[in-house]
């Protein structure tokens, strides 16, 4: 979660919402949907950036599986009245990394730089997350650094 403020970028927050494996499809998308939720009421952000649904054609169940969590989280935006974009993976990359094809480490190391931290994020999920971030507000006119 990242907000702009007078002496630039702050992180509020990074995190993964995790669903033990062992549950249900249904429950895990509970658990999904409930922290999108806590998300949302804690921060209530002005929009939500979420990436597009990309799988490789050797992993149709991932494809499935990522829908149903992406449909979710869509979900509790609208209900919210949060506005939502959504971004291709290749379009964040090139933004954070000035390559489309760029690696987990790579972005990383961009998000790293882009934030000034001390060190990359981790794990890659919180560095692709608050890359999307970094790209939405891009998008939204706000400069990165």
């Amino acid at each position: 979660m990242l907000e702009r403020r007078a002496q630039g970028l702050e992180i509020l927050a990074t995190g993964v919402i995790r669903a033990d494996p062992q549950l249900s499809l249904e429950a895990r998308l509970v658990r999904i949907y409930e922290g999108i939720l806590e998300i949302l009421e804690t921060f209530a952000p002005t929009v939500v950036v979420l990436e597009d649904l990309y799988a490789e054609y050797r992993f149709p169940r991932t494809a499935i599986l990522m829908a149903h969590a992406r449909g979710v989280i869509c979900l509790a935006t609208r209900q919210r009245g949060i506005a939502l974009m959504t971004l291709p993976p290749a379009t964040v990359k090139r933004a954070i990394a000035a390559n489309g094809a760029a690696s987990k480490e790579q972005i990383q190391l961009s998000v790293q730089r882009l934030l000034k931290l001390t060190r990359p994020p981790a794990p890659s999920h919180v560095a692709d997350a608050l890359a999307l971030a970094l790209t939405g507000l891009s998008r939204a006119g706000a400069p990165l650094t």
